[in-house]
């Protein structure tokens, strides 16, 4: 490794670059600028400027958010804003558990997150299929 590389790893690390960055825009392997920022100090979390910080506004209402050291940095200012946010950026939701079905009873396909045993589009289908399309035992008994 050259002076000049040695430099700009320290440079860029300092800029708030991480491993990977430092290693494609010089031209290195990751684990060589990895070990290099390790043995000088340099290691660890990477070292981020006030501008390069992630999540310092919340996304949804704006404010400013008060970090607490040595935990993980809060995206959201509040409960409510991370549910607003999430309610209203459905396709950012990871979902792995989504399963499409055929109803038993009527035959229209419908998706499940979660049961991968479902027979039923809805709680009506359920009833006209178990009691064969009459009334439960509970409405009988009125």
């Amino acid at each position: 490794m050259t002076i000049e590389e040695r430099n700009s790893i320290v440079r860029l690390r300092k800029a708030g670059q991480g491993y990977k960055t430092i290693a494609v825009t010089l031209g290195l392997s990751k684990e060589t600028v990895k070990s290099f920022c390790q043995r000088n100090n340099m290691g660890g979390q990477r070292v981020r400027s006030a501008d390069s910080q992630r999540g310092i506004i919340c996304p949804f209402c704006g404010k400013k958010i008060q970090q607490t050291e040595h935990t993980k940095p809060k995206r959201f200012c509040s409960a409510e804003c991370r549910q607003a946010w999430w309610n209203a950026h459905p396709e950012c939701v990871g979902q792995k558990a989504v399963y499409t079905f055929t109803c038993a009873q009527c035959g229209r396909e419908f998706t499940a997150y979660g049961n991968s045993h479902r027979k039923y589009c809805c709680h009506s289908c359920y009833i006209a299929a178990r009691f064969k399309g009459g009334v439960s035992h509970d409405a009988r008994a009125i």
